[in-house]
């Protein structure tokens, strides 16, 4: 039997038992382990490290644990996001279809469906290599998934913040350019060409609308264009206002590991 020493930095700490959140633990195991391995056994998904070191040197996801090893984990930071080279696009899985909604409404190309199996969004995330958010710790530990994150708030709001300052997604909001209903891009149109669609009220009252290429949705904005509105202004601010607490606290945290 072997034993190693653990020891988890800021909040992934939460994704412990409940034992080994405070303190230094000591994991023991038997023949070749990875560093991926054992940290997930813990109930940790590898897309929520962003380095481990093994006194003082760091080591990757395929590093073999040894006897005696003391490890600290760290989670993703403002230096270490993982992303994809050609742009941020995400698939959710089937429980987040509000933060779906709120995702397409900022702009952001966003697959969802509510009847994904687990093997079609780790095809859909691996292939099209989109960003898989879920809160299922146990798909984001599929070797296949290299963008991922796993969503800690059950509020949508709080879900859609955790996903733009971790990403570092306020500069790229373009609210209001996609289908909220099937994530295609939205085209100003012609009222003629749309009026058959609306009620009297709404042809008398508006002059401007969008319609989605893909499914042909009419929009306008009628009073939930103000409420979409306050509703993103509210997650901008305090995506921003984490943002800069966050990174604080991160440089705190890598000034006392200098010292």
């Amino acid at each position: 039997m072997k034993h190693s020493h653990f020891f988890f930095i800021g909040d992934l700490r939460q994704l412990l038992p409940p034992s080994c959140r405070d303190q230094p633990f000591e994991l023991a195991f038997r023949g070749q382990q990875s560093t991926k391995h054992l940290i997930e056994s813990l109930g940790v998904p590898h897309t929520e490290i962003g380095y481990i070191e093994n006194q003082a040197s760091q080591v990757n996801l395929n590093y073999l644990v040894k006897n005696g090893d003391q490890l600290k984990v760290y989670p993703i930071d403002h230096h270490r996001i993982i992303k994809p080279a050609e742009g941020i696009r995400f698939v959710l899985d089937n429980h987040l279809g509000k933060l779906a909604t709120l995702l397409r409404m900022l702009g952001f190309d966003t697959q969802y469906r509510n009847d994904f199996q687990d093997h079609e969004l780790a095809e859909i995330s691996t292939k099209e290599n989109r960003i898989l958010l879920t809160r299922d710790r146990r798909l984001l530990m599929r070797n296949a998934i290299l963008f991922g994150c796993l969503v800690r708030s059950k509020s949508p709001d709080e879900q859609c913040v955790q996903v733009i300052q971790r990403y570092d997604l306020v500069g790229e909001i373009k609210p209001f350019q996609r289908c909220i209903r099937c994530n295609g891009l939205l085209q100003p149109v012609d009222k003629a060409q749309v009026s058959h669609q609306l009620q009297p009220l709404t042809i008398q009252y508006f002059d401007e609308f969008c319609l989605c290429s893909h499914c042909g949705q009419v929009y306008w904005q009628g009073s939930h264009y103000l409420r979409m509105q306050k509703r993103i202004e509210h997650v901008i601010q305090t995506s921003k206002k984490e943002q800069t607490e966050n990174r604080d606290g991160l440089l705190e945290q890598d000034v006392s590991r200098i010292s």
